[in-house]
């Protein structure tokens, strides 16, 4: 991987979503037409789940791998953007979740083969909320209100339709392609010793979650960014075919 590419991709994704956020909390959204106040909440929670992807790779130390203090300063800034996420501590949770995969001891797993979705999800997301971590993203969405406020008196409905809308969005797609389908599989009576991958073409990988669902290549190559795994995966399945 050529480090640039990573650094390129992640401000692009930082500039997108920062410019997005401060331009459509300004719109009148009443005269838009509804399919584009619907492209407009998927634009926003592809973005914001990119931020989180973003973090991602700068826990793994790959965003910008030849300068930590750059790469995990810029891992802190789309956390901390993404849901007001303490960027020390999801690392720790998330190198406990690649030692302990599967385990009680891994957060993002709930153990419980009769545990549905629905309370695995929330299980899922206990490990990442605080009050000091709302209290955050609370004054976030504070000061972004303060700022298109003047511009739109309306605009309190824009950012719970745009911000808190896609964020939610966001939480479930992280946890359904990253964390549900991948690790479900592991909960079976006959335990498999690795996360799956979602069998799907690369267009609709990068559209689902950013290629997280390429889970087990993510699970046994964590040194290669999230762009670099469709290529790691094709050529897994061309060696297959020989």
């Amino acid at each position: 991987m050529k480090p640039a590419t990573g650094l390129s991709l992640a401000l692009l994704l930082l500039l997108g979503w920062g410019a997005s956020t401060l331009g459509l909390l300004q719109a009148h959204l009443a005269q838009w037409p509804w399919w584009l106040v619907v492209s407009a909440v998927l634009l926003r929670t592809l973005l914001q789940t990119g931020l989180f992807i973003v973090g991602h790779d700068a826990m793994h130390g790959v965003l910008v791998p030849h300068h930590p203090r750059w790469n995990h300063a810029l891992g802190s800034c789309a956390l901390g953007l993404y849901a007001g996420l303490a960027y020390g501590g999801c690392r720790q949770q998330h190198q406990r979740h690649h030692r302990c995969t599967a385990s009680s001891h891994d957060p993002d797993f709930h153990p419980d083969p009769g545990a549905g979705p629905g309370r695995w999800y929330l299980r899922f997301m206990a490990g990442y909320l605080s009050p000091e971590q709302m209290g955050r993203l609370l004054s976030c969405w504070g000061a972004l209100l303060l700022v298109s406020r003047p511009a739109n008196p309306s605009s309190w409905a824009n950012l719970l339709l745009l911000c808190t809308l896609p964020l939610l969005l966001s939480s479930l797609q992280l946890f359904l392609f990253g964390t549900y389908l991948p690790h479900r599989v592991q909960r079976s009576p006959r335990c498999a010793a690795a996360p799956a991958s979602l069998d799907w073409p690369a267009w609709l990988s990068l559209l689902a979650c950013f290629h997280f669902g390429y889970h087990r290549e993510h699970h046994e190559h964590p040194e290669l960014a999230w762009f670099e795994l469709p290529t790691l995966r094709r050529q897994r399945r061309q060696l297959a075919q020989l």
